[in-house]
């Protein structure tokens, strides 16, 4: 007889584990007891959740006795303690960290693309991808599946709640510090030091610039935020061979994570039979009407679930490749909502098909 598991949301109270509650509240309830901690700090707090108020409990060992699923929005090196002390205790680990993305014993599961490799799990844990690489691999799959995906050029414009609160939080400061000064970005207008030396997570100022890095320093000048790119999307489409060149770039947009991709394939495409195949994809919404001044931009895509498709043309100079541009909620299906969809299918093994939401 199924019943209904017990969740458990690690990180409850940050940015994204904030998110994870209230889709908890809003979509198709799956779920029996629902456990929630975070850091010292957060001890004690009340949260609402599915309606109740729910304490923020201690994490320890004991915490994940009798959970069968737990969500983890914590950084890499505390996933890397508690991860395996969840497993341990009987947990399914959910984990929204880049600590385990690439280990050949954990999945990294989109489930409108590879649902079926969330049970291939030796290590009980599941990883989700980084939030840029979810806001495009949801479009490329159906485009790989109707004519194979060989080539990817990608430019990132990546928004500041991608680096946590305290992104969000200095460039509404430097907002405030440049509003009315019409002088600034001019050559008689200085915004490093109207800013100041607050730079929050940002080795730059955002407001009024953008900064072309994200991450940190790896080998021959790239940045680790576009090796996890290369590396994520060709390990979620299952294409291990594929040429990923991705520059990733900062911009001053609170949420929503945009890119600009050239797609190259092995067969020749055409706008339209592109616009096709992504009208009806999982996860996908195309708007796609520049006359009528319809392309897909972050504004609208904020709070929303689908990664928002447009500007589809195809290349000036290859009859193999296209130019787009997708936007998508870096907080929802770049984070949260991903996590939770893995979640849910994991809720699946415990309670069979013909069992009703309460």
């Amino acid at each position: 007889m199924g019943r209904r598991p017990t969740l458990a949301v690690v990180g409850a109270t940050g940015a994204v584990g904030s998110v994870m509650c209230e889709l908890l509240s809003s979509r198709k309830d799956v779920w029996g007891e629902i456990r929630l901690t975070a850091s010292a700090a957060s001890c004690g707090r009340l949260l609402s959740v599915r309606g109740e108020e729910l304490e923020v409990q201690a994490l320890t060992p004991e915490f994940f006795d009798g959970v069968d699923v737990a969500m983890f929005d914590v950084p890499a090196e505390v996933a890397v303690e508690w991860a395996p002390i969840a497993a341990t205790r009987g947990a399914v680990v959910v984990d929204n960290s880049g600590a385990f993305r690439m280990d050949r014993d954990v999945p990294l599961v989109v489930p409108e693309i590879n649902a079926e490799q969330a049970r291939n799990r030796p290590r009980g844990i599941i990883a989700n991808a980084n939030c840029t690489t979810l806001t495009i691999v949801v479009m490329l799959a159906p485009l790989h599946r109707e004519y194979g995906l060989r080539e990817l050029v990608l430019a990132s414009y990546q928004a500041v709640s991608g680096s946590g609160q305290s992104g969000v939080d200095v460039l509404h400061d430097q907002i405030s510090k440049v509003a009315g000064d019409r002088a600034l970005g001019t050559r008689s207008g200085n915004v490093r030091q109207s800013v100041g030396d607050d730079l929050g997570p940002f080795p730059a100022p955002m407001a009024l610039n953008v900064v072309p890095w994200a991450g940190s320093l790896m080998d021959l000048g790239w940045s680790s935020e576009e090796l996890k790119v290369r590396s994520e999307t060709r390990k979620i489409l299952g294409l291990p061979d594929l040429k990923v060149s991705a520059t990733c770039v900062h911009v001053p947009v609170v949420t929503g994570h945009s890119v600009a991709v050239h797609a190259v394939f092995a067969s020749e495409v055409d706008a339209e039979g592109a616009r096709e195949a992504l009208r009806n994809a999982p996860g996908v919404i195309l708007v796609d009407d520049p006359a009528s001044g319809e392309y897909p931009m972050p504004i609208d895509a904020v709070g929303t679930d689908p990664a928002w498709v447009g500007r589809i043309r195809r290349a000036m100079d290859d009859p193999r490749a296209l130019d787009l541009f997708v936007t998508g909620d870096n907080l929802r299906k770049g984070s949260a909502l991903n996590t939770t969809q893995i979640a849910e299918l994991l809720a699946k093994e415990f309670t069979p098909p013909s069992s009703s939401a309460r």
